[in-house]
């Protein structure tokens, strides 16, 4: 998934790290200044008018807190309320994301338009072309009957002048399951019992108008205001992230208060010995092919959206799991905090014991910046337990399946595939697979194209981070089936 630079996703950031200053400073005293320092009264606005910008703003400090704006829509309860609630929460807010009502465009319906740059030939491709008639030619341009087109986009194919264009709406184009649909006013809204949390929506709306709920207070008032330990469990694609070496990155985590600081790559090294024994139990049993379970989206897809494929996903636990379970089997007492890219492990981690809160890259970037901490100028610490080259190459596409391949060895042929990315063509092509077969055994899902790289709660880009990650992991020991972890 490429998440271009926008302002929405700029603004994101900002609300984080004004979030973080507040709770450093006065336990969010000033938190209700925060709308009017990032919209001031003579500065510009991006809707009808400031006032508009800010209560705007408010819903989304809201949903920083760890707060739900579409649940709790009282105006008169003030930021520094919501502040004061999330410090009295015992456990993470439940995972959701949410749209913010008075920030959605309600954009128009998805179509195809025939633009000025229709030159009315002769061949007429896209009136000949139209299964439902809906195109005619009048005084020599092509028109569209929106009544009759049924968006096929055959006219858009065949256009030998590109004339013909899509105007979507970017939320449900993104989303793979079909989980964001417009209400009767053409606001959206998502149905949480078809959503995945794979967080495209949120990083597609040009509006901002779709947030989640951050764990950013949680942890902080972990670290900050009691006596546990807290562990953070870096994901294998914070390489390429921020500045500085990995082990900057280490020292960075101890001065915000961390206690220890672990490599998701170990857990993954795990999933690496227990995938590649399963993939083989599997084709000795007859079964035509496997796929890779490490991405939450995609499994939650799977069980959901493709129960014809859900028999083939991998039953074998995800980096994170292991890596938890690692963590707490030598302090049952501590909080286990996982560091990673992606919106879908809040939901994984409801049903994992072992993991107490998930920040994203960016959640962590915003708590960096709120503290004062360069990370490049943070001295050099190293991690608990070291992964090996395999752990390390996850994050990017073709990782897992070329780590699980590097453990069969000669036991049973293996032909690995990459489904890059999770789409509705994706889907399809997954749901061929499990009615007719593959020719290949070992299929690797990955939701975000090019892999956890590119994850919606990544900061850098993608190509930048998986260049990163090949070097990192090129510095690691090779896994062996033997090899003893933990």
């Amino acid at each position: 998934m490429l998440i271009p630079k926008n302002n929405a996703n700029l603004m994101r950031t900002k609300i984080l790290i004004k979030l973080v200053e507040s709770y450093l400073h006065d336990k969010f005293d000033n938190a209700d200044r925060i709308p009017l320092d990032l919209r001031p009264k003579d500065g510009p606005s991006s809707r009808c008018c400031v006032y508009k910008d800010r209560a705007v703003l408010k819903y989304r400090c809201m949903a920083g807190l760890g707060h739900c704006p579409e649940e709790e829509t009282d105006e008169l309860i003030s930021l520094k309320e919501y502040g004061k609630q999330a410090l009295e929460r015992t456990h993470a807010a439940k995972n959701k994301l949410s749209v913010i009502d008075i920030a959605c465009s309600a954009c128009v319906k998805s179509q195809y338009v025939i633009t000025d740059v229709c030159r009315g030939c002769f061949a007429q491709p896209c009136r000949l072309n139209c299964p439902k008639e809906a195109i005619s030619i009048i005084n020599g341009r092509a028109h569209i009957d929106p009544e009759k087109c049924v968006n096929c986009g055959k006219c858009y194919e065949v256009c030998p002048y590109h004339s013909v264009v899509k105007i979507p709406v970017p939320c449900e184009e993104a989303c793979p399951v079909g989980a964001i649909t417009k209400d009767e006013k053409g606001k959206e809204h998502i149905d949480t019992e078809k959503c995945i949390s794979c967080g495209k929506c949120l990083a597609s709306c040009p509006f901002g108008a779709i947030v989640e709920r951050s764990q950013i207070i949680d942890v902080l008032r972990e670290i900050k205001e009691t006596d546990h330990r807290v562990v953070a469990m870096l994901a294998p694609a914070i390489l390429g992230q921020f500045p500085g070496s990995v082990n900057n990155l280490v020292g960075a985590l101890k001065q915000v208060g961390f206690s220890d600081v672990i490599e998701v790559a170990v857990g993954a090294d795990i999933t690496t010995q227990k995938e590649a024994a399963e993939f083989i139990e599997r084709m000795e049993q007859g079964q035509n092919f496997m796929t890779t379970s490490c991405c939450p989206a995609y499994f939650r897809a799977a069980q959901v959206h493709m129960p014809e494929v859900a028999p083939h996903v991998s039953s074998t636990k995800t980096p994170m799991y292991y890596t938890a379970e690692l963590v707490k089997k030598e302090d049952p007492g501590c909080i286990a905090v996982f560091v990673g890219p992606c919106l879908a492990k809040r939901a994984e981690a409801e049903y994992d014991p072992n993991v107490d809160y998930v920040l994203t890259f960016e959640e962590l970037g915003a708590i960096l910046v709120a503290s004062g901490i360069n990370v490049d100028e943070c001295p050099e610490e190293p991690f608990s337990k070291i992964s090996h080259a395999q752990g390390r190459q996850f994050p990017v596409t073709g990782g897992v399946a070329g780590a699980v391949a590097s453990l069969i060895g000669d036991k049973v042929e293996i032909r690995t595939e990459k489904i890059d990315g999770l789409t509705k063509e994706s889907i399809k092509l997954l749901k061929r697979y499990a009615a007719k077969g593959s020719e290949n055994n070992m299929l690797e899902v990955m939701c975000c194209e090019g892999g956890c790289v590119s994850g919606p709660g990544c900061i850098a880009l993608s190509k930048k981070a998986a260049r990163a990650v090949d070097a990192y992991a090129q510095t690691g020991e090779q896994l062996t089936p033997e090899t003893k972890i933990g």
